[in-house]
């Protein structure tokens, strides 16, 4: 297995102290038992001893392979499996046991299935509605293709937050991101909103996507991006610190400074209306996702 990049070449400020103990061991026992993935491991998370050690985790369904082969992600690629039909049950299972009030659910991208995965997406929200009924639900989707039906499908089953990443800006994309485009994203972003206000939804849904520093983007670049989130309707945002999984990655440009994530998370709140954004090294789609809903709860719905 290839290793993470030197620790020591790391700033200051990105150094992660390990955190062991029995809540750890613990949640990697239950996840091991219930024969589930979490992106936590295989994107290589730095946050995996702090959430585990909280007893979280974000979990990975349709399997740990994806069919594309992004160049800033270290989740392996290749023909993934048949759907697990139990794994949603699963899912719940953990959940209940590890006595989750917020649960942030992605995926490999699917591109195989002919609904892309939207399906059981819906059956694992369907599964943990019925377990856990007043658990909160964060799902972090691939762009099923820019398919309305497979989005549609994915906010019938009632998720609290609807989250696609940007990733990168509009330049750097069709080099990083594996068979994506910047505008299908945005697209997707935009859709997810409009059904979301639209549509009958069981529960409100918050918007929500992310994009890193350090990937090559100029300054110009990350203000469009905040500009083309927003007009997608886009409410809660991140932004976080690229760092290569391995040599064989996309090259890192530069480590950006937490005065620079600071200056970022003013801009978005204050320029572009932003109603939840969490911006610093460490920050990650699923990091503290709770706490990013929370915090944007008591703002109105933004336009």
């Amino acid at each position: 297995m290839p290793t993470l990049p030197d620790n020591s070449r790391l700033p200051a400020w990105f150094r992660v102290p390990y955190r062991g103990g029995e809540a750890r061991r613990e949640v990697r026992g239950l996840l091991r038992s219930l024969q589930l993935h979490t992106v936590c491991e295989q994107a290589r998370c730095p946050n995996l001893c702090d959430c585990w050690s909280r007893r979280t985790a974000t979990f990975l369904i349709l399997g740990d392979r994806c069919t594309r082969d992004c160049r800033f992600c270290a989740v392996a690629h290749g023909a993934p499996p048949p759907p697990d039909p139990a794994e949603p049950e699963r899912i719940a299972e953990a959940v209940a046991r590890l006595e989750l009030r917020f649960v942030v659910l992605t995926s490999v991208t699917r591109d195989d299935l002919p609904d892309a995965g939207a399906g059981h997406f819906a059956a694992c929200l369907q599964a943990l509605r019925a377990r856990l009924p007043d658990v909160g639900i964060e799902v972090l989707t691939p762009d099923f293709g820019g398919s309305e039906a497979a989005i549609a499908a994915v906010l019938a089953a009632a998720p609290d937050v609807f989250n696609h990443n940007l990733e990168t800006c509009a330049r750097l994309t069709p080099q990083i991101r594996s068979g994506a485009a910047y505008r299908r994203s945005l697209d997707v972003l935009a859709t997810a909103r409009r059904l979301a206000a639209t549509r009958p939804q069981p529960r409100p849904v918050r918007t929500k996507s992310g994009f890193m520093l350090g990937l090559g983007e100029t300054a110009a670049e990350v203000r469009q991006m905040l500009a083309d989130l927003r007009a997608a309707g886009v409410e809660l945002l991140v932004i976080g610190q690229y760092l290569p999984p391995t040599p064989a990655h996309w090259p890192l440009a530069r480590h950006a400074t937490p005065a620079e994530f600071e200056a970022w998370a003013r801009v978005a709140r204050e320029e572009f209306g932003f109603a939840g954004v969490v911006s610093h090294p460490l920050a990650r789609s699923s990091y503290h996702a709770a706490e990013v809903r929370a915090a944007a709860a008591a703002a109105p719905s933004q336009p």
